[in-house]
């Protein structure tokens, strides 16, 4: 279910040659952690099996794409070069990286698999809010969301095999945080991950649209983390889901709408269009006017982001939010959205605050170091930071101290939306 392995079959088949699958493993990536690393390995280990049983050679390279990736395409007398694609800095700086260094007579094509409508198609610009981009997503669905053609057994074998994987030695390569443990509740790769998608087609589906923002809840797919690692397409659970419309129409138009395409393109179209996507000043003039006008506005609380990170604030349900992220690896989606304008109201200016959601969500979220993960306020993705903290996508509300426009949201605002005790006994710290 990848469209840029499936371009990269065709040519491959077309020309009659060998295809090669090629993962640079780089030694560190943002604030990702053992935690993240494992997932993504074990993951791919069941890539390599599914490549091998197709006659595809799958090869680990251990660096940076621009150190190591030219070297294989020479070796290898590789003909042809094709990516995924990610709107983010560095996965694009990698890109341009390669182009600069591949041999000249070897054409380099880039695909996105990422999104269902490619982010440079669906929209030449940034949108301003949903609103904007909802129309130009769904004119394009009919082209782009179909059911994909199959990966066949490569009829061309290379002509010497891929040298084995030694997995548990690519661990010593990594330059990252251990002891931010994996988590037990997900189990990663492609296999467990329709497993997942399934279970929440016959079992929480149904009351998605009506509870998928109360954490008490078991409504939402919890399908983030195999979407965000690329072991189940985003398409693919759209194709699913979509079987069922008939039974739950409320639910599957929203998570088609919240989770999946709108609001999940859009937060692609901020990154690839606003290289501030990670700073204030990826804001609108309007809310970096109004944070500014507010920084100095007196706190009610301070807190380091040693305190934020341990979970000890005088906020239980925060704390709990917070605690649930750290032990799981996922904060449910409607907290989210609370803990990030907390940030906001107990840091000491709209920059630390984004500074600290950021490095949070990206430390400990499973789903984290994503394009959603800066903006999207969603219950599939992670703590939109932007949104929550800047304003972007939404509009400016009634002034107030600190936030001044910016969307407030409070304690009480959630104990009216579902039972707040039940969640904070629930990830009550142990003492």
């Amino acid at each position: 279910d990848n469209w840029a392995f499936l371009y990269a079959q065709r040519l491959a088949l077309k020309q009659e040659l060998p295809l090669h699958v090629c993962f640079c493993l780089v030694p560190k990536f943002l604030e990702a952690t053992i935690r993240h690393y494992r997932f993504m390995l074990r993951g791919l280990q069941e890539v390599a099996e599914e490549c091998a049983e197709l006659n595809i050679s799958f090869h680990l390279l251990l660096g940076y794409a621009k150190d190591v990736l030219p070297t294989f395409v020479t070796e290898h007398g590789v003909g042809g070069l094709v990516t995924d694609f990610s709107p983010l800095r560095l996965p694009r700086q990698w890109v341009e990286d390669i182009r600069e260094r591949l041999p000249e007579d070897v054409p380099f094509a880039q695909v996105d698999a990422h999104n269902i409508v490619p982010c440079w198609l669906a929209s030449p610009k940034q949108e301003y809010s949903a609103r904007t981009i909802r129309g130009k997503i769904h004119a394009q669905l009919p082209e782009f969301l179909t059911e994909f053609p199959p990966v066949v057994r490569h009829p061309h074998p290379p002509s010497c095999p891929a040298e084995p994987i030694a997995w548990e030695a690519c661990y010593s390569s990594l330059q990252v945080d251990h002891t931010v443990k994996e988590v037990e509740w997900a189990t990663p790769g492609t296999a467990a991950g329709m497993a997942v998608l399934k279970s929440f087609i016959a079992e929480r589906l149904k009351s998605f649209s009506s509870h998928r923002n109360d954490p008490n809840k078991a409504a939402l797919s919890n399908l983030s983390p195999w979407l965000h690692f690329g072991q189940v397409s985003t398409q693919r659970a759209i194709l699913e889901v979509q079987k069922h419309r008939r039974s739950y129409k409320d639910s599957v138009d929203v998570f088609v709408e919240e989770a999946a395409v709108v609001r999940r393109e859009l937060a692609e179209n901020f990154c690839y269009y606003n290289e501030n996507y990670d700073s204030v000043q990826g804001a609108y003039d309007w809310a970096q006017t109004t944070l500014k006008v507010h920084a100095k506005d007196k706190r009610p609380y301070l807190y380091s982001l040693q305190e934020l990170e341990q979970g000890t604030t005088h906020d239980p349900l925060w704390n709990a939010a917070q605690l649930q992220m750290v032990q799981e690896g996922k904060m449910h989606g409607f907290l989210r959205m609370y803990w990030a304008k907390k940030i906001l109201e107990w840091t000491r200016s709209p920059e630390e605050a984004l500074q600290f959601a950021i490095y949070l969500n990206d430390r400990y979220e499973l789903d984290g170091r994503d394009p959603n993960g800066y903006l999207t306020p969603v219950s599939l993705c992670p703590a939109g930071c932007l949104w929550s903290i800047c304003g972007i996508h939404d509009q400016g509300w009634a002034e107030r101290p600190i936030f001044g426009k910016i969307r407030y949201m409070n304690y009480a605002g959630c104990k009216r939306k579902f039972d707040v005790e039940q969640f904070e006994r629930r990830y009550a710290p142990t003492r």
